[in-house]
Formats: structure tokens, sequence, C-alpha cells
């Protein structure tokens, strides 16, 4: 039995290594995908056009906007001197952030700290503007209480101190990368997966395997290793750029991290049977490889919470491997998880692998009958 089976994992290598397309497709776009991803999906807002509306030369004015002007976050792109000028600026968008300082701030910060600024953002954009308003009432709350400490004024009576315990610079990278790692090994896996079967079906070849001496439990655990293989190699690779490349913390157990890989891969291995298995062409497989892939990521809480979502659409997410997996991969990565908590993780993922190759057997097992 083991004997078949290895020359039929031999043999999906071959089909796949031999089509320039497919090895193609395998390095080059998750590699393109992982530094787009990189440098390009983030939270942060830096280098803002910034526009400062000053009327007061008092110190305390000064300091204020050199500390807008020393942030990454700000850029300052020009001065203004009268009111008049704000909507000139912010209508063509020539900044998103006006930062007014009325006239008595250097007075009203001795006097009647703490002194108030305004804020104008242009909010048609809505998240990005909250996330402005929050960088910038930072600077402006920080300066007040530095300014009151340093001249012996009364702080204020709760004060209210953040700190980030496994992102301390907030920074979105740190989040999107380890999650690429399951995006994009779900995206390669279950791609050459469903393409295993239908692939030979659209060339007749699916046929004379039928009528091979192996059996089906045979066909299905050749078709499945060299998926897993190129699954959990196509995973390193992410792991090792996202390392090395973009300086992704990896606080966590590397055997940890593998075993979650291995059962993340099986559980969408089985997925991509079960749509080879149905499917008659690679057009029909590709098709349903995306129409699973679309949802997947969506209900994965790759870039949104799944607490924010429907209790509804919550309990569909529980069918969905790549949920499961994303916990593990930023735990580990950030958070040094814990084998216990991982395993409350694995064992879903090795249900739905389960049911899904339980399931992708009984297609084989029909086609054969």
């Amino acid at each position: 039995m083991w004997n078949r089976i290895r020359a039929l994992i031999i043999k999906e290598f071959h089909a796949i290594w031999r089509d320039k397309k497919s090895r193609f497709v395998l390095i080059v776009p998750p590699l393109i995908q992982l530094l787009i991803f990189g440098y390009a999906a983030s939270f942060d807002v830096n280098h803002l056009a910034t526009v400062i509306f000053n009327e007061d030369d008092g110190l305390p004015a000064r300091e204020l906007v050199a500390r807008f002007a020393g942030s990454p976050t700000f850029e300052v792109v020009g001065h203004i001197s009268r009111e008049s000028e704000i909507a000139q600026v912010i209508d063509p968008r020539r900044a998103r952030l006006l930062i007014h300082i009325g006239p008595t701030f250097s007075r009203d910060i001795r006097i009647h700290p703490p002194a108030k600024v305004q804020l104008i953002v242009d909010g048609r954009e809505s998240n990005t503007s909250l996330v402005v308003l929050g960088y910038a009432g930072r600077i402006v709350a920080d300066f007040n209480s530095e300014w009151a400490k340093a001249h012996g004024e009364a702080l204020p009576s709760a004060h209210l101190v953040v700190r980030s315990w496994f992102n301390p610079n907030l920074e979105s990278r740190w989040f999107f990368i380890p999650g690429i790692v399951a995006l994009l090994t779900l995206v390669v896996t279950i791609v050459v997966t469903a393409l295993s079967v239908a692939r030979e079906r659209e060339v007749g070849t699916f046929e004379q395997l039928l009528v091979t001496p192996l059996r089906p439990l045979e066909i299905l655990v050749g078709k499945a290793a060299p998926a897993l293989i190129i699954g959990v190699a196509e995973g390193t690779l992410i792991v090792i750029v996202g390392i090395l490349w973009f300086d992704i913390p990896f606080r966590g157990d590397v055997s940890l991290l593998y075993a979650g890989l291995v059962v993340y891969v099986l559980a969408v291995i089985s997925v991509g049977l079960m749509i080879s298995s149905i499917c008659r062409t690679q057009q029909q497989a590709i098709l349903g490889a995306f129409l699973f892939i679309m949802p997947a990521v969506i209900l994965s809480g790759f870039a949104t919470p799944i607490a924010n979502m429907p209790e509804a659409i919550q309990h569909l997410t529980l069918v969905n491997p790549m949920r499961y997996f994303l916990v593990i991969v930023r735990g580990i990565f950030l958070e040094e998880l814990s084998a216990e908590l991982v395993f409350r993780q694995l064992w879903p993922m090795a249900a739905i692998a389960g049911i899904n190759l339980a399931g992708a057997a009984f297609m084989f097992r029909h086609r054969l009958s």
C-alpha cells in the first residue's frame, strides 16, 4: 500500500513541477503578495499633511507646534494666518488636519490649565479621521500634562495611561504579517488541492487512476500528501520572510507553530479535496476554490474582529479553519501562546479536516463504483 501511495505522490509532484505555470504560481505570487500586504496593508497613519493656524506667538504655543512637527505621524505642509483660509486648505484636501491655536493659548495654560486647541480634520474618510484625532489628542493631552507637572500646576485627578503589552509601538505590520501566513497558505494550498483531481478528470487520466490497484483511501492520501508538503513549505517561507525581512518578533514555540500549521493545512486540504471531487473541470475547481477563499478570509478575523459581526455570522465562522489558525499564529508570534491555548484551537481544525476528508473519501468511492 505504501509503495502505491509513494508512487502516486511522486506522480503528483511531477505533474505540478513539470508545469511552468504551476511552478510560477507556487513561488512568485505569494512572495509578491507578502511584500504588497507587508508594506501597503496598514492601519498606521504616517506623514499626514498638516497645516498650522497659530494666533499665539508665546513659548507654549511654539512648543506645541514643535511637538506636531517632530512627530512621524504629522507633516507640517504650511501655515495660515486667517480663519477664512481654513476652507481653502481642507476642502481641496491640501491638508487632512488643521491645528488652530487661539490668541490666548499661552495665557490660558498659565492661568486656567489645560488650555484648549481646536483640531479640524477632513471627515470624508471617517475611519482615518478618527485615527488622526486620536493621535493628535494624545499629543495635546501629553503636552498639557507635562506642562502642568513642569510648572507645579495641579495634575488631573484621573490620568489615563495606555500600555500595549504585545505590540508596544502599535505597528499594524506586526498584526498583518502573521495573518498573511494563514492567508497565503490557504490560497496556495486550496488551489493546488482543488486542481489535483479536476486536472486529471479534464485530461482523461482520472478514470485510468480509478482502474489501478489504488483504493479510494490511497488516492486520497496520495493527493493530500503533496499539498500538505507544499502548504507547510509555503507557510515556512512566509514565516522566514516575516521574521528576517519585516522584523516581526517571534516569541513563541516553533513546535507549537508547526503543529498548528500542519493541522491547518490538513483542514484546508480537506476542503480542497471536497471541491476537487465535485468539479469536473479545472475552471470549475478554480471558481469553487475562490468561492471558498473570499468568505473564509472575511469571516476569519483577518481584518475585522469576529466579535463585531452579527451573532448568526459568528456561528458561521466556527466551520472556518482560518479563524482558528489566526489565533495560533498571531498568538505564537506576539504573545508566546501556551500549549493549552494552542490545543483549544487545534481540535476544531482537526474536526473540520476529519469530516471533510471523510466526505472526500466517500466521493472518491462513489466515483469508483
